[in-house]
């Protein structure tokens, strides 16, 4: 499974509905996407070695962005940027779990329910 940037915030917040979720998983998926996202809003460097402390812990394994990851990306992006204002994140997050096929657990499946080919998991806060 692949965990939305979202689910992480709110296990990151202490929110028990996350931290219940993410334990119950032996080991989960994120995107290097979501990785980033995760770094660019820490706040400091504590919370940075936090953080990359609990990937370890999780057992967490970061999928990158391949060739086949990008381009079908650039095709969401293209098919849904105007009609479901798709942006870049989300399109390569969603990418991810297309080629990998795998369900993506999110808490903004708003983001994702206009791509058939994913299996969305609602994460409900």
């Amino acid at each position: 499974m692949i965990v939305d940037t979202d689910v992480l915030i709110w296990y990151s917040k202490k929110h028990q509905k996350a931290i219940d979720l993410i334990h119950r998983l032996d080991t989960f998926f994120i995107s290097v996407v979501t990785y980033m996202e995760i770094v660019q809003g820490v706040r400091n460097k504590k919370e940075l070695n936090t953080f990359k402390k609990a990937l370890g812990i999780l057992n967490v394994k970061i999928f990158q962005i391949d060739e086949l990851v990008s381009t079908k990306a650039m095709f969401l992006v293209e098919q849904y940027s105007l009609s479901h204002s798709m942006e870049l994140a989300d399109a390569l997050i969603g990418a991810t779990a297309i080629i990998k096929q795998l369900p993506l657990i999110t808490g903004n499946d708003k983001h994702y329910k206009h791509l058939a080919e994913i299996e969305i998991i609602k994460f409900v806060v």
